[in-house]
């Protein structure tokens, strides 16, 4: 019966960090990420659960003339605002799955 106490400590050391994981991924989804392009001229915000909430244009940066200008800024503070999420999810998560060799 010695091995049913191992299997008791290793299925409440799971429980805790499976908890853990869960609570680290809810904060990550609470928080916002912000990227910017054109010297900060614009600016996306985007939560952890890669969702754009919020885009900033200073009125310099719209030139009726140069849409495209204006969308490839756009797309650029975007994708810089998904990195950060993608890191900071790396390094938060990443300790939970640390030496197990998980596919993602």
């Amino acid at each position: 019966m010695r091995g049913m106490g191992n299997m008791q400590g290793m299925m409440k050391k799971m429980q805790k960090m499976q908890k853990e994981m869960m609570e680290a991924q809810e904060a990550l989804n609470a928080e916002q990420f912000e990227g910017t392009a054109g010297g900060g001229m614009v600016k996306v915000a985007v939560t952890g659960q890669r969702e754009v909430v919020e885009v900033n244009l200073d009125a310099s940066v719209v030139d009726p003339d140069d849409i495209e200008m204006l969308q490839d800024l756009i797309v650029v503070a975007t994708n810089e605002a998904l990195k950060k999420v993608d890191e900071k999810t790396n390094a938060t998560m990443g300790k939970f799955t640390q030496g197990m060799n998980l596919p993602f």
